[in-house]
């Protein structure tokens, strides 16, 4: 395949990500992949796109000074302009005389002399210029929503949830670049161990900052080692990892995933089961299931039972009291992954809310009389939105007073985070630890 230009490449993948509605971590990946673009022109991409989308509405600002309000302009010149204006914004390693050089060619290779005109014009006058300064907004929910690129709705939903200051403090964490962290398979390998030989492979990696079998990458990409192929570790949050502690794991348990796929979750229960017990995975599609099957295979274990359900009827495939524990990593709204995702926060709606709600209240019915006795029903979320997290708790013990919180949970989380455990959930905001932003809450069935 002919090899493509990284920034127009680019170009191309932020139209399709909008136009298809399409994650970009998933895409990304595919088009690297597609056109065998080397280490150092996939890592340009990378920022390109991730930083584009992190900066649009920003970018979007600064451009709406420097463009007729009434010119219809293509969808891929305004990803072009925005492409080229971050680069001059935020990456000072590379000249500005090299972004206009850029931009132009593209734009006359894609369009013609009037396209390339606009795009040099544009840019030169935002050289010459300068940038409009976001501290001229006046209403501080305006200011605020172009200073983190986040829409009005999102920025005033949060600042009513965790006051203003906090919700600022939310969104500006989230433009930051997401590390990599893993976890390592404690059934084939240490953490010490899988760093040293990482280091072999040209990876540098170090211990996690919170759960103690977290590494985190510094230096490379760990799924392109043979390591991560042998099954030594599984790339995962570390504020995800923290879900299957919650859980308070015993061999020789039954378990329940709820809501299983992609497998980080499930199989973490399963090492910590030590590959004894039972980890039974539901998710709705069949390809998922697949690849909770390869996740669990690659990994070694022998103890993940995966299998096609709508967990909202897992109350009629499953007899009462069949689960020492249960997890339902629910489905959400995902702003605590917006710097993984970060069309998140174009795409999704307070409607969208709503619909997960329901969705949500759903599977925690289903799955409540599962749960034998005295044990443990662990809800999370990658949201940091109240009404899915301690509001959606509030409402299910409301509804099953057969469950209370678990206040124990605190003496199973990390020390570091121990102190934003409380009454038996805790929230993760992305700016604690530089991770995504997680809910967790542990609600033990009463012994009647």
């Amino acid at each position: 395949m002919k090899k493509r230009n990284a920034r127009e490449l680019a170009m191309d993948l932020l139209v399709a990500i909008e136009e298809k509605q399409a994650y970009s971590n998933l895409l990304l990946n595919t088009w690297i992949d597609k056109y065998k673009l080397e280490q150092k022109d996939a890592a340009l991409l990378t920022e390109l796109v991730y930083g584009t989308i992190q900066r649009k509405l920003t970018l979007d600002y600064y451009l709406s000074h420097f463009l007729e309000k009434k010119k219809k302009i293509s969808n891929w010149v305004i990803q072009l302009l925005r492409i080229s204006l971050y680069q001059m914004v935020y990456l000072d390693r590379i000249p500005d005389r090299a972004v206009l050089y850029e931009a132009v060619e593209i734009a006359k290779k894609r369009g013609h002399k009037g396209i390339a005109a606009l795009v040099n014009g544009v840019l030169r006058n935002i050289q010459r210029k300068g940038l409009p300064t976001i501290k001229d907004i006046q209403d501080p929910i305006e200011r605020t929503a172009v200073k983190t690129s986040a829409p009005k709705w999102l920025v005033e939903r949060l600042a009513s949830q965790y006051g203003f200051e906090t919700a600022e403090n939310i969104l500006s964490s989230q433009l930051l670049h997401a590390k990599q962290t893993a976890r390592v398979n404690k059934l084939k390998t240490t953490v010490p161990q899988a760093i040293a030989a990482l280091e072999k492979e040209g990876i540098k990696a170090v211990k996690g900052k919170l759960v103690d079998e977290a590494i985190e990458a510094v230096k490379g990409n760990l799924a392109n080692t043979s390591l991560y192929q042998k099954g030594w570790f599984t790339i995962q949050d570390e504020s995800s990892m923290l879900v299957s502690l919650a859980l308070h794991v015993k061999e020789g348990e039954q378990i329940l995933d709820a809501c299983a796929a992609p497998g980080g979750k499930s199989t973490h229960i399963a090492e910590l089961l030590n590959n004894t017990g039972k980890v039974v995975s539901l998710d709705l599609h069949e390809h998922k299931i697949q690849l909770i099957e390869k996740q669990a295979s690659r990994l070694g274990l022998l103890n993940v039972n995966a299998k096609v359900l709508d967990s909202r009827n897992a109350s009629e495939h499953f007899p009462p009291n069949s689960f020492d524990k249960i997890l339902v990593d629910a489905p959400c709204s995902g702003f605590g992954v917006i710097r993984k995702k970060p069309e998140i926060k174009y795409t999704k709606t307070e409607e969208d809310i709503l619909s997960l709600t329901s969705v949500q209240k759903k599977i925690l019915a289903s799955v409540a009389d599962l749960v034998k006795p005295g044990g443990l029903l662990v809800y999370s979320t990658c949201t940091i939105d109240k009404q899915e997290n301690e509001e959606m708790i509030k409402y299910f013990l409301k509804e099953h007073d057969d469950f209370q919180l678990d206040k124990t949970l605190k003496d199973r989380m990390p020390e570091k985070v121990r102190q934003y455990v409380e009454n038996g959930f805790v929230q993760i905001l992305p700016q604690y630890f530089n991770t995504d932003g997680f809910f967790i809450a542990a609600l033990r069935r009463k012994v009647q």
